[in-house]
């Protein structure tokens, strides 16, 4: 176990190289799609490159929001503002929404990251909607 060893040409030794971390993007984008998925109980944001690989996510929970409070609009705007930070960080200027979901946080969170200068240049409502809905009770019998 242990540290393992790189013996060189020479007979000198090295040690392995360490890994880096990943802590700051170094690729720099300048389009992304933003997903909203905001249900009555959370408000989850995603944002991916063009092709769909995700960059950064975020959502009202993991700001510190609890219980009832993850649901409401504040804690969106919040979370559309954090990721709005971590866009420009990444070089992200032009931007298109898909926003999925019945919630409350659905246009405040799209609003407060448009806010932070970002162009939005699509907005897409990708909400299910049933066709036909659940099967209805049977009838009575008395």
């Amino acid at each position: 176990m242990g540290k393992k060893r790189i013996v060189a040409q020479a007979g000198t030794t090295t040690d392995a190289p360490k890994a880096t971390s990943t802590s700051g993007s170094k690729k720099k984008f300048t389009h992304g799609i933003l997903y909203i998925q905001s249900t009555y109980n959370n408000t989850k944001l995603t944002l991916t490159d063009g092709s769909g690989q995700a960059l950064a996510w975020s959502s009202s929970g993991a700001l510190g929001f609890r219980g009832a409070k993850k649901g409401t609009t504040f804690a969106a705007g919040k979370v559309g503002e954090l990721m709005a930070d971590k866009a420009s960080g990444m070089g992200i200027k032009e931007v298109e929404v898909v926003i999925k979901g019945v919630g409350s946080g659905r246009e405040s969170s799209m609003r407060a990251f448009a806010g932070k200068g970002i162009a939005l240049t699509a907005i897409k409502d990708a909400t299910p909607v049933p066709f036909n809905g659940p099967k209805p009770k049977k009838p009575r019998r008395v």
